[in-house]
């Protein structure tokens, strides 16, 4: 004989089956509100100009910079040598040629 706090409530053939579906649709439900919620505060965010994620790590400065010696002939892990990160965990070292590129490639798509 089964004992606890749903003894004779769960009945997967009857009215228990029932009611597990209902509070499964009802917590679907919710889940889609508080999805479309957030996608609404992302896009009004992002409309303020505030976008989501870590800060860039190559700012304007420094890709400006980097395009102009990459310009003259400078090979790319010879600019990512000369560039320093300013802030965050990596502050004072140099971006990785990984990044560099990345980055070069980004502006390139742009213009």
């Amino acid at each position: 004989m089964r004992t606890g706090l749903l003894s004779g409530i769960y009945d997967p053939s009857g009215l228990g089956a029932l009611l597990f579906a209902v509070c499964a649709v009802a917590v679907q439900l919710d889940r889609n509100y508080i999805r479309e919620k957030t996608l609404e505060g992302q896009v009004a965010a992002a409309a303020k100009g505030n976008h989501g994620g870590r800060p860039r790590l190559i700012d304007d400065d420094m890709l400006t910079f980097a395009r102009v010696l990459r310009d003259k002939g400078t090979p790319v892990p010879e600019i990512a040598k000369k560039l320093t990160i300013w802030a965050g965990k990596n502050a004072d070292k140099n971006p990785s040629v990984a990044s560099l590129y990345r980055a070069l490639a980004e502006v390139e798509a742009a213009s």
